[in-house]
């Protein structure tokens, strides 16, 4: 193990989502994360537990019939163990299961106790269902999304899973366990991705509640209706980023396409900016995307091609800092950030379920004759 989290143990109740995601970015810096599978379970989505499971990656996996003799016992074993512990079911399940917050902090009582969900652990819709698109949809943030002659754009599950989500909830694990090494109680932390999904958008409340932000789509600085802050088609039908919102780096955009500064000065005059995307739209659609990419290089323009999933690896920049790295033969993100003194091991791939029951257990503490127990009643 390598990696700034090195020391840290971590109980996963093996989900899908935003929180494999937060477990991911624990055990990825050094952290010893162990996933406790539902004994014979199916996989809830394709691909799970296997190489292609990139959200599995760097953690061993324990399988468990909780329902067994013994099986919540060996589990409470486990958990008292831990720096924190990781569920992402929707409620009430843990608490059925006898792995309530009450039960496993009287175990535990430093444990960090993450729980990850998308409506929170209180409210009225607490108990409903819901995906990325119905908690950023409540926020406010996806009707800002898109193009203003349609609907909002879906924006993938970036922004409410794994930003609002798993990010969120790995971060309040740290917090967590931080201060309870600092003497303060263990805890629960209610990772909502509604939650999370509103606070990534604080500036932009910020600058609505200024006068500088408003409900049309299109009409804003930052959501394409900014002829300096959007994409454009090229020649070949490949995409263009440009974002150069600083004027100096404006004035670097015109200079190199040829054009007279005096008739784009309308950066602040949002009437105007139709006009002038127009404009510059037939300029890019005049020659194929690299063309645009040559000639930008090395500048501080900000533009930058738009790369598809198969361009993206093989790009200097990201080639360089090998952002993006071959594990086990798929391609993946490499662990994020970096770290100077503690960087992180190449990761591991996922492993099947349950590949690793004995041997984890030893290694946790677990008495030989505990492990033959649990062998024998079936609890893993």
């Amino acid at each position: 193990m390598a990696g700034v989290l090195q020391g840290l143990r971590v109980v996963e109740f093996v989900g899908i989502g935003p929180a494999p995601f937060a477990a991911m970015m624990l055990a990825d810096h050094g952290a010893e994360v162990i996933r406790l599978h539902a004994k014979g379970a199916r996989p809830e989505i394709p691909l799970m537990n296997t190489p292609f499971d990139v959200l599995g990656r760097g953690r061993r996996s324990v399988a468990f019939d909780l329902k067994a003799p013994g099986g919540v016992d060996l589990a409470l074993d486990l958990i008292g163990r831990a720096d924190g512990l990781i569920e992402g079911f929707r409620l009430g399940v843990m608490e059925r299961l006898g792995l309530g917050p009450d039960i496993c902090l009287a175990r535990n009582p430093r444990l960090a106790y993450g729980r990850m969900t998308g409506w929170g652990q209180d409210g009225p819709m607490a108990a409903m269902a819901g995906h990325d698109m119905n908690y950023l949809g409540l926020t406010g943030g996806l009707h800002a999304m898109g193009p203003a002659s349609g609907p909002p754009t879906v924006p993938m599950n970036y922004v409410a899973d794994f930003g609002g989500g798993g990010m969120m909830l790995a971060f309040g694990m740290l917090a967590a366990i931080l201060g309870a090494r600092m003497g303060q109680p263990g805890q629960v932390i209610d990772a909502a991705m509604v939650d999370g999904a509103a606070l990534m958008a604080a500036m932009l409340w910020g600058f609505r509640a200024g006068g500088a932000w408003g409900d049309g789509r299109e009409t804003n600085l930052l959501d394409g209706g900014a002829y300096f802050y959007t994409t454009y088609v090229c020649g070949d039908g490949r995409f263009l980023a440009v974002a150069c919102i600083e004027a100096k780096f404006h004035a670097l955009m015109l200079d190199r396409l040829g054009l007279s500064r005096t008739d784009f000065t309308h950066m602040d005059d949002p009437a105007r900016w139709p006009v002038l995307k127009a404009r510059l739209a037939g300029i890019f659609a005049s020659q194929p995307r690299d063309h645009w990419v040559a000639l930008f290089d090395g500048t501080d323009a900000c533009i930058t091609p738009i790369l598809d999933w198969a361009e993206a690896p093989a790009h200097p920049h990201l080639a360089a800092r090998g952002t993006l790295i071959p594990v086990a033969g798929v391609t993946q993100p490499a662990p994020a950030p970096r770290f100077a003194a503690t960087p992180a091991a190449e990761p591991i791939p996922a492993c099947p379920a349950g590949a690793d029951g004995a041997a984890v257990l030893h290694d946790w503490g677990i008495t030989p004759d505990q492990i033959a127990a649990a062998v024998a009643s079936g609890a893993i």
